[in-house]
């Protein structure tokens, strides 16, 4: 039985170099790519697809809301994380959106295809590096040392997006809400992260491995 997956990630070379391996798995099929969180929706509006490889880290409104949208409107497609962000607080959000899976680029291709399998039999995947990191974390009683668990998700959303470049006025059109909202978000992300400006948000963002960083 084949299953149809939607390769969703905004470096071209990653992008292609999955397609192209996937392509040689004999019940493995990819019917879309996509370069950000909103296209990766259309996909699978358009397509239903079994599987939905996303990356974290992508224009528009990223990896963590994409996932909540296309299980909204495709309860039955599984996503699996596909990404360079190794943070646990990351991996823990999005197993709480609906995430099936949560692999690290570091781990290889062997892994992405066992994380497929994994899911499509039902279960959940995880890197090993993550899901260690996630144990110390519940062991612990909390994140230890990482300002961005304070954020809500709307938050954290915004403040990925600001450090990666993006402006008020795109943000607000991929959220659906005014630009005034949106500076109230880095009100909010500014004063719960004790910082002043973006420059001092995005380094914070690098320090706790919040973005990939080519």
């Amino acid at each position: 039985m084949q299953t149809t997956i939607v390769v969703a990630d905004d470096h071209d070379l990653v992008r292609m170099g999955i397609v192209r391996m996937i392509e040689d798995i004999d019940n493995l099929t990819v019917v879309a790519e996509a370069k950000t969180g909103e296209e990766a929706i259309q996909a699978v509006r358009a397509h239903k697809p079994g599987v939905v490889l996303m990356d974290v880290k992508m224009p528009g409104i990223g990896g963590l809301e994409a996932t909540k949208k296309i299980l909204a409107i495709a309860a039955q497609t599984k996503v699996i994380a596909v990404t360079g962000v190794t943070d646990e607080m990351y991996a823990d959000r999005l197993l709480k959106a609906g995430a099936a899976g949560y692999v690290t680029k570091e781990a290889g291709f062997d892994e992405i295809v066992a994380g497929i399998q994994k899911v499509l039999r039902g279960g959940r995947y995880m890197s090993g590096d993550v899901a260690q990191q996630l144990a110390l974390k519940n062991f612990a009683g909390g994140s230890e040392g990482n300002p961005f668990d304070e954020l809500s998700e709307r938050e954290l959303q915004t403040a990925l997006m600001i450090s990666g470049g993006m402006k008020v006025p795109d943000i607000a059109e991929s959220f659906c809400i005014s630009p005034k909202t949106v500076n109230s978000y880095r009100y909010r992300i500014f004063e719960k992260l004790n910082i002043t400006s973006d420059v001092e948000l995005a380094l914070l963002a690098v320090k706790h491995n919040m973005l990939e960083v080519g």
